[in-house]
């Protein structure tokens, strides 16, 4: 139970204080509460009875006390506020609606719009309004929302840069934007740090105090974990370890692009350094992959280089975040064959080397991470807006 022992000023604050119980409870009992925060029980009463008629509570039952007295349980009812989530990628966005626990009641993927921030913004309206009709609720119901983009968010300038995926979105002030057409507060963050708190939610991450999250795909990012919370940098492009210059000339201004360590272990510099080698040509990196199973020297080789590459440059991130544990993600990332070579070279380069592990959530957790992110923001909102105003048709 979260609620610590205190005299509130008003009722409303009391409200929002059940609420946030709930949030991070399954049951509440009101005398329970009435206990810890020490109002009288007849407080707690209309309280829960103003929550109850609001549609923010619902009883479950009732458990048994001293002398048989018996008290009524409460749980959050699921769809009087709605979290909505949506992780983008250069293809696809994948996006869902949750429940204030942050259970997820729908979910949906379609193609990623190419025609610009107009068309973008219209296309996450479209998804919200998909969404609450799959699960028989209207779009009001939605109070918070977050999306992860594979690019930067400036919080001081408001808009997005470095997105070279999804094409006219440079540029583009699109928290604002989205905030206007949906109607309710949302965030955005670049997807590897939402894939970082999904992490930290429902993943690897959870009860680490320092972690990073590394995804390799197309390219190689990262999202940054200290003490429970997201680092993006003064301009939110905090764990770009793409432009480490690791595996390139760093005053080469062909790397000012993607960045050198990209160009040395993204998905284009594997099947270049296969195919300098003497390898099969036209092979995609799965292809090169399943080779080593097959046998292939010239495939062994190439992500033996690919993981001493990528090692050297987590023992760089250590020395200046010194993370307890690394999580590897990204259809590239993710694989054993790359990170148990990574796991041989990193203690070869460091005499404390992190664990380094395979992420459990796989590309649920840029997902996972949105719908955490509203629920943070819905948590915030209580503290400023009156309950009975959120999530409501």
């Amino acid at each position: 139970m979260i609620l610590a022992s205190q005299t509130f000023s008003s009722r409303q604050q009391i409200q929002r204080a059940v609420i946030l119980a709930a949030m991070d409870n399954e049951q509440v009992s009101r005398a329970e509460l009435a206990r810890l925060s020490g109002l009288s029980k007849q407080t707690m009463s209309d309280v829960f009875r103003d929550l109850e008629d609001d549609g923010w509570i619902e009883v479950v039952g009732r458990t048994s006390g001293n002398v048989g007295r018996s008290a009524a349980v409460y749980e959050l009812s699921p769809n009087r506020a709605l979290l909505f989530g949506a992780d983008v990628g250069g293809t696809k966005v994948h996006a869902a609606l949750a429940d204030a626990k942050g259970t997820v009641l729908a979910e949906m993927e379609e193609p990623t719009t190419q025609a610009g921030s107009e068309a973008f913004g219209e296309q996450i309206v479209e998804c919200c309004r998909s969404l609450a009709a799959q699960v028989g609720q209207p779009v009001n119901r939605i109070a918070a929302g977050a999306v992860g983009i594979p690019g930067a968010f400036d919080p001081a300038r408001r808009q997005l840069f470095m997105v070279p995926n999804i094409a006219g979105m440079n540029g583009y002030a699109i928290e604002d934007d989205l905030q206007r057409r949906l109607g309710f507060p949302a965030r955005v963050d670049n997807d590897v740090n939402m894939a970082a708190k999904g992490e930290m939610w429902r993943g690897e991450g959870q009860n680490i105090a320092c972690f990073v999250f590394i995804a390799i795909g197309t390219g190689i990012g990262m999202g940054i974990i200290n003490e429970g919370r997201v680092l993006s940098g003064s301009r939110g492009a905090a764990g770009e370890i793409s432009t480490l210059p690791i595996g390139g000339d760093p005053f080469d201004a062909r790397n000012f692009h993607a960045g050198a360590l990209e160009h040395s272990v993204g998905s284009i510099a594997i099947r270049d350094r296969y195919e300098g080698a003497g390898g099969s040509r036209g092979l995609t990196v799965r292809d090169i992959f399943d080779a080593i199973d097959r046998g292939d020297q010239i495939a062994s080789a190439t992500l033996t280089e690919v993981a001493r590459q990528i090692a050297v440059g987590i023992v760089a991130i250590c020395a200046i975040l010194d993370p307890q544990r690394i999580v590897m993600g990204g259809s590239i990332g993710e694989r054993e064959e790359l990170v148990g070579r990574v796991r041989h070279f990193i203690p070869l380069c460091t005499p404390t080397p992190p664990e380094c592990v395979v992420s459990t959530l796989g590309r649920r957790a840029g997902l996972l991470g949105t719908i955490s992110q509203s629920r943070d923001l819905l948590r915030e909102m209580l503290l400023t807006t009156e309950p009975s105003k959120m999530g409501r048709p």
